[in-house]
């Protein structure tokens, strides 16, 4: 079951597209905005990420973080940040753990692939609680960044 607004963010450990491991306590104390998304290098999930990127200003003035989370390994989310200027982390859920933790996980997915993150969108606030909790059932569908927006205004 996915994660509810009020409900405690369950805590990760994941490798960066820079190797490095980064946690969710890493952001204590800041709002963190974590989109989950099903494939780099695809259509949908390109625009979804490159929407933040081009949003990032606004999210750095108003003391929060973002990170993208899928399950492709850290060294094809490296190519994917490289060629799409990412100013953010793209964080690999290759064992496939957060993106259950978080309910945002497709069993089946297109093309008999399994295990995959479901396109969803997460915001924390600076105490670990969730502010905004928005799965998507269809991967063609994109968050709505403004309800992102006003969680973080909030």
């Amino acid at each position: 079951m996915a994660l509810q607004i009020g409900d405690q963010a369950p805590d990760f450990k994941l490798f960066s597209s820079e190797l490095k491991e980064v946690s969710l306590s890493d952001y204590k104390g800041r709002k963190l905005v974590i989109h989950f998304f099903p494939l780099a290098f695809t259509g949908v999930c390109t625009a979804q990420l490159c929407t933040m990127r081009d949003s990032f200003g606004y999210y750095e003035g108003m003391n929060a973080d973002v990170v993208g989370i899928s399950v492709d390994s850290p060294f094809t989310l490296a190519k994917f940040k490289e060629d799409q200027n990412y100013q953010f982390p793209l964080l690999s859920d290759f064992n496939k753990e957060e993106s259950q933790a978080y309910g945002a996980f497709y069993e089946d997915f297109a093309f008999n692939m399994k295990g995959i993150s479901k396109r969803a969108a997460f915001v924390i606030n600076e105490e670990g609680k969730v502010i905004h909790a928005e799965v998507l059932e269809d991967a063609g569908n994109m968050p709505d960044f403004d309800a992102i927006k006003r969680s973080i205004e909030a």
